[in-house]
């Protein structure tokens, strides 16, 4: 356990960031497989509303340095080129 006054305010502000970025990352996560489930299942409605989602809650996570930018950038564009592959196919 912590010691000095200023070690304990560093593990308090540390605990509160880390459930802050947890669920920034489930949330990105669960944007992510919320798209390849309508990919999958060829819904193209629901693979273009949920990719605009997954594109703007991508961007806030690179943003805010829970992932790195060429990392979203990566997760943007293969989710574009998939969705747009099933809309091609159609």
């Amino acid at each position: 356990m912590p010691i000095t006054k200023s070690a304990m305010k560093r593990l308090r502000q540390n605990k509160a960031r880390n459930l802050r970025n947890r669920a920034a990352k489930t949330n990105l996560r669960t944007a992510i497989k919320k798209v390849r489930a309508a990919i999958e299942g060829k819904d193209q409605s629901l693979a273009q509303s949920g990719l605009a989602q997954a594109v703007s809650v991508i961007d806030k996570a690179a943003t805010k340095g829970i992932i790195p930018k060429n990392t979203a950038s990566r997760y943007k564009s293969r989710l574009s080129r998939r969705t747009n592959a099933l809309m091609q196919s159609s």
